[in-house]
């Protein structure tokens, strides 16, 4: 069972620790515990009973209402909320209840009606990115744990194959061909898969190679694949090269295509574009990219037909 200080409570459910106090004197929604130096703590059914308090209150239940409601009532509201509502904070709010939880169906339920209403892309870009920026800053304060972080980041990883596979196959072979990687110690897989999609809904060739290529393998990968493009992202720093060291010999290695990188070492490092090496600072700024090599493709295309 997990204990929680009054400041995780606070970071995981966004109502202040001095609110949290006053809920719990006059409408004894918490009964927090106290340990023999007298220092309160909560368990994972007050974190649970908070966050969705938190959720209705910040939709409009007044403290005093939800304290009357039956713990199945409360549960129902929270799911009709979490379903129809497409406020993100109200979606943050839902997604976290359904990390702490660890409820792949509350989950499932909010992604599938965002996607169904604004689409795939802009659901991982207006609500899963934030979401997972909020779990970032959560992990690092210690506020979740390990596991719940990991739960969640299956479910995504589900859905983003899941789209993917959904994609039209498309096999033109003017198209432009990106060889997508992560070096060995990566593990941004979920950037990388989310990146994929977004280059395949866009009608690019993708061979995804996945996480741990050594030099060796992705020297046959492109000798194989022969791609117009290599992308990859660098986050964490390297344990027997620097990664100065590591793009240059990348870029000598592949001197005929262009070579993409991103992530927090290549910025760290204050890596900059030139010769066949371009540094993608933001996702913005990867997608306008994409969106540049698109428009570029269609011009040449119209121009060998004459069009």
């Amino acid at each position: 069972m997990a204990i929680y200080s009054i400041k995780d409570m606070e970071k995981l459910s966004g109502i202040k620790a001095h609110t949290i106090r006053i809920w719990e004197q006059r409408y004894g929604l918490l009964h927090p515990k106290r340990t023999p130096t007298n220092i309160r703590y909560y368990e994972d059914e007050d974190l649970k009973l908070l966050l969705n308090v938190a959720l209705l209150n910040k939709n409009g239940y007044r403290v005093s209402k939800i304290s009357s409601m039956s713990e199945q009532e409360v549960s129902e509201k929270v799911a009709e909320i979490s379903e129809v509502s497409h406020e993100y904070p109200t979606q943050l709010d839902a997604l976290t209840l359904s990390m702490i939880e660890m409820d792949e169906f509350k989950f499932g339920r909010i992604i599938n009606a965002n996607v169904d209403q604004i689409g795939f892309e802009r659901t991982m870009l207006e609500v899963i990115y934030p979401f997972l920026d909020k779990l970032s800053i959560l992990g690092m304060t210690g506020s979740i744990h390990p596991i719940q972080v990991n739960f969640i980041s299956c479910l995504i990883r589900q859905k983003m194959i899941v789209a993917i596979d959904n994609l039209p196959l498309q096999r033109n072979f003017s198209n432009q061909k990106f060889l997508l990687y992560l070096p060995e110690g990566e593990k941004q897989e979920l950037s990388l898969l989310f990146l994929s999609f977004l280059l395949k809904a866009r009608g690019f060739q993708v061979n995804y190679t996945g996480v741990g290529v050594s030099f060796i393998d992705l020297k046959d990968a492109y000798r194989i694949q022969k791609p117009d493009f290599i992308y990859t992202m660098i986050s964490e720093p390297f344990s027997k090269v620097s990664v100065p060291d590591y793009i240059d010999r990348l870029s000598k290695s592949f001197k005929d295509v262009e070579l993409l990188f991103s992530g927090h070492e290549v910025a760290r490092e204050n890596i900059k574009s030139r010769d066949n090496v371009r540094v993608l600072g933001s996702l913005e700024e990867t997608i306008a990219f994409m969106e540049e090599v698109k428009e570029r493709n269609q011009r040449t295309f119209a121009h060998s037909y004459g069009e």
